[in-house]
């Protein structure tokens, strides 16, 4: 039998049902599954078992490297372009203080947006997932990624859990 990847479609009308399908799935070792939802839950988040973003280490990262630049520039300009005014000291912290500020402001938004797209794989050239216009007006869906040889068992999970409708992706496009 091949074990190229395929996938089955499913179309639940309830919440539980495709919270349900999705755990059963996972029990079972599968791993590639995409959920549909026509609002943000997060029971299908639970569900998939997704964590917290790591994109707010991207932000952290981003700031604490942008404080160091803006206060590594601040200090090296001005030691490097001694301007002394009034007997003041050559390094005046309170004078570095809002070039370091928008540097950390600066940095962290630029890796926030690196982060985004790192996480979201962006851009991804593989073929996208089957999508069905009924996911925006209602209806949740789960999408299995499988070998041909374990798809009829992803079939069954999926059939136990009574979806409106089934369909398999002969191509298995969905995910390479």
């Amino acid at each position: 039998m091949s074990t190229a990847n395929r996938g089955v479609l499913a179309s639940y009308e309830y919440l539980d049902a495709t919270v349900d399908a999705i755990k059963e799935l996972r029990k079972e070792g599968f791993e590639e599954i995409t959920a549909f939802a026509p609002f943000p839950e997060h029971h299908i988040e639970h569900a998939l078992g997704y964590t917290n973003s790591p994109i707010r280490i991207f932000t952290l990262v981003g700031g604490l490297t942008g404080m160091a630049t803006g206060l590594s520039f601040t200090v090296f300009t001005a030691m490097d372009w001694p301007l002394v005014v009034g007997g003041k000291p050559i390094l005046s912290i309170p004078a570095f203080v809002i070039p370091t500020f928008e540097m950390t402001i600066l940095f962290g938004a630029l890796f926030t947006v690196v982060g985004v797209f790192w996480n979201m794989r962006i851009p991804d050239i593989r073929a996208q997932v089957v999508y069905d216009p009924e996911f925006s007006g209602g209806r949740f869906g789960v999408y299995v990624t499988a070998p041909a040889d374990r798809l009829g068992q992803a079939r069954t999970i999926l059939e136990s859990q009574g979806p409106a409708r089934l369909q398999e992706d002969e191509e298995g496009a969905a995910h390479g």
